[in-house]
């Protein structure tokens, strides 16, 4: 059975950040391609980031150069450091494998002054 953990979330002001982290298990993790998702409300969930097993990354235009995704193997967790957040970052975050069909709960992040 696949857990997701996801923490980290928060409230933030504009320009901070926040780092998340998604605690994996149930799943062969290093070979997984993982993302994390998010959902703004009255919003489709939309793809953040992704990072395959070897640790090749991708974004969303909207995060480049503000949002890096990285994985721990050892620890089968994945990470979202997000920096310059704005307030339209504010979401609900989830990760997932792309492989897979289970998300987890989320973690929520809010940027507001």
């Amino acid at each position: 059975q696949v857990q997701l953990v996801e923490s980290g979330g928060g409230l933030v002001q504009p320009g901070g950040s926040l780092r998340l982290s998604c605690a994996a298990s149930g799943i062969t993790f290093g070979i997984n391609a993982m993302a994390w998702f998010r959902q703004a409300p009255g919003k489709q969930r939309e793809l953040v980031a992704a990072i395959t097993g070897g640790g090749r990354t991708n974004y969303a235009d909207s995060v480049k150069g503000r949002f890096t995704i990285s994985r721990d193997n050892a620890k089968n967790t994945v990470y979202l450091q997000m920096n310059n957040l704005k307030p339209e970052d504010t979401a609900v975050y989830y990760c997932k494998a792309l492989a897979g069909s289970s998300w987890g709960q989320g973690t929520q992040v809010t940027v507001s002054s």
